[in-house]
């Protein structure tokens, strides 16, 4: 026994010098390397935050569970996690049985399929409103799954998940369609050794796709650029509109029985023994059975504060643009370009692609940064984006650009999804570093974390299925899409829909008041924006946005003031020192 103990520590020594080798080689001196568990921490400090993602990743290739990456930016202090700015008690002495801590796509979609089961379940999110982070500012794209590695819970998940989204996006009444994904080429090298790339993966993902001649490819998509000799086609790739999924499946799941608490977060964790027995919110106290880590580019630091951090997420942003309504036609299908001469350090690949509303979405690309919550866009990454993607299509041109923003991806140093049950805690399940393709894979995320809880759950309750669960959610129609005969049988039973508050998408007074008033309340102006699109088109809200404050203070009693465009520190009007606004 201590032969064996005394070799373990051996191998242990002989692994971890192998680590701080590698480092050392690729000029990372200095860094401190520990076993912890089964993973490995890594401590020192650089001057550039590209090295210390660089050296998490080399790190990553040892075969642990996970990097902890603790090398400190020099002169850098992380900002403040945003917060809500006010604390209650609404959630004091709450005792749910499943807390989902939360509420991107990833949690959202997860409580929807939990209200299966006959179960107390709670989602809480800091932000105003659900889908703010991540599961807003992404393509939409579902992904067919061929950029995925065989073998990975990102590759398996991602093409369960991709199949899934025709019978949940039915039921869910979210716009979806298969129009089916294009890998360009422009290099004949790639016509030649692409396929046995791609075979292989056909063959071990079971993804349906095919090679096209250039001649079928400029027959299909008549405006592409001339470069491209040929391409890749794979039909089950589909778009929507990932924010409409979102608040789809949070609504579903309040009709269901869930319950939504916006404007909430966790502060602190407390365990005992094997078990969470309080998660402290701005909000009270919470003694849940069960928890779930979803909290996206903080699910590190809930994972801390269970005293369970096993990974590090590294944030890594993406910048998109949206060209106007009047391009959409221009370009039917999602599709890049690959070839030698466009691969960077830091992009992702990226392309061009046709919204489900009907408008030309450009990007994104992809570069590391320190900070979790900057979605600040930069104007040469920009630029840098549509110089690459805007020539993919003739007619197209900086000009036709309404708007562009940034996301940040959850990316962890393994960049595998972390979707599994505490080896440490019973009651904790992290949904955790789910970056591209987690979109796509969500639907199976959701129902591989509802098996793990139940199974989890049914060791100290009884666990029985809600046979009054309805997968189909409640809608408002939407007036821009109806027939002539439709509208007017909708206008006759509710005159608000005849009243147009958005003339560039075609949004009425009462699609707005629906989404006031609808499971999960919209009551910003993005709120509203995410559900049935006033200020998205050209005008950007220049015309519409006044009126929807006033519709908002009209349905909630609001003081015009207190309207927000996203929440804390978004106020839109302000009161002139001495006077009384109602």
């Amino acid at each position: 026994m201590r032969t064996a103990a005394v070799k373990g520590e051996m191998n242990m020594a002989q692994k971890v010098q192998k680590v701080r080798s590698k480092l050392e080689k690729k000029g990372y001196s200095g860094i401190e390397c520990t076993e912890v568990g089964k993973c490995i921490r890594l401590e020192g400090e650089m001057t550039e935050w590209t090295d210390i993602v660089k050296a998490g990743k080399a790190a990553a290739k040892f075969g642990y569970k996970g990097v902890l990456n603790d090398i400190s930016l020099k002169g850098f202090t992380e900002p403040a996690i945003r917060a809500p700015k006010f604390t209650d008690g609404s959630l004091e002495g709450a005792q749910p049985d499943v807390l989902i801590i939360g509420g991107g796509v990833i949690g959202c979609s997860i409580a929807r399929e939990l209200t299966r089961y006959k179960l107390n379940v709670l989602l809480v999110d800091k932000e105003s409103d659900v889908a703010m982070q991540a599961s807003s500012r992404n393509d939409g794209m579902i992904h067919p799954g061929i950029a995925s590695h065989v073998g990975t819970k990102r590759g398996e998940m991602n093409v369960r998940g991709n199949a899934m989204y025709t019978q949940v996006c039915k039921e869910l009444s979210v716009p979806f369609e298969r129009w089916s994904n294009l890998i360009l080429y422009s290099e004949k090298i790639f016509g030649f050794f692409s396929p046995l790339v791609f075979n292989y993966r056909e063959k071990h993902l079971g993804i349906e796709g095919r090679k096209i001649s250039r001649e079928e490819l400029h027959r299909i998509e008549p405006n592409i650029t001339d470069e491209a000799i040929g391409a890749f086609e794979f039909p089950s790739s589909g778009v929507l509109s990932p924010y409409k999924l979102t608040v789809a499946f949070a609504e579903n799941a309040v009709e269901n029985g869930a319950k939504v608490s916006l404007d909430t977060i966790v502060t602190s964790i407390d365990t005992e023994g094997d078990r969470i027995v309080a998660v402290h919110t701005n909000r009270g106290t919470i003694h849940p059975k069960a928890v779930i880590n979803a909290a996206g580019v903080f699910s590190d630091k809930i994972a801390e504060m269970a005293g369970d951090r096993f990974f590090t997420i590294h944030p890594r942003k993406g910048h998109l643009a949206i060209l106007d309504k009047k391009q959409g036609p221009l370009v039917q299908r999602s599709m890049g370009l690959i070839g030698l001469s466009q691969a960077t350090s830091d992009t992702k690949g990226g392309g061009v692609m046709r919204t489900i509303d009907g408008n030309v979405l450009v990007g994104p690309d992809a570069f590391e940064q320190p900070y979790r919550e900057d979605f600040s866009t930069k104007r040469e990454n920009v630029d840098a984006m549509l110089n690459k993607h805007l020539p993919l299509i003739k007619g197209f041109s900086k000009a036709d650009v309404i708007t562009y923003f940034a996301g940040v991806r959850a990316a962890t140093y393994e960049e595998e999804f972390i979707v599994e049950g505490s080896e440490k805690l019973q009651n904790l399940i992290h949904a955790a570093g789910i970056q591209s393709p987690g979109l796509a894979s969500a639907p199976a995320i959701a129902e591989d974390i509802s098996k793990i809880t139940v199974d989890r759950l049914s060791k100290v309750m009884k666990v029985v299925p809600n046979e009054k669960f309805n997968p189909n959610r409640r809608v408002t129609p939407v007036m821009a899409k109806l027939s002539v005969a439709e509208r007017q049988a909708a206008i006759e039973k509710n005159p608000d829909y005849g009243i147009v508050v958005c003339r560039c998408e075609g949004i009425s007074r009462g699609e707005i008041i629906d989404a006031i008033n609808s499971p999960v309340p919209a009551t910003s102006i993005d709120a509203i924006k995410r559900r049935v699109r006033p200020g998205m088109g050209r005008c950007q809200g220049g015309f519409c946005m006044p009126l929807v404050t006033g519709i908002i203070c009209e349905q909630t009693g609001m003081k015009m003031t207190d309207v927000t465009k996203s929440g804390d520190d978004s106020n839109l009007l302000f009161e002139k020192e001495g006077t009384d606004n109602d």
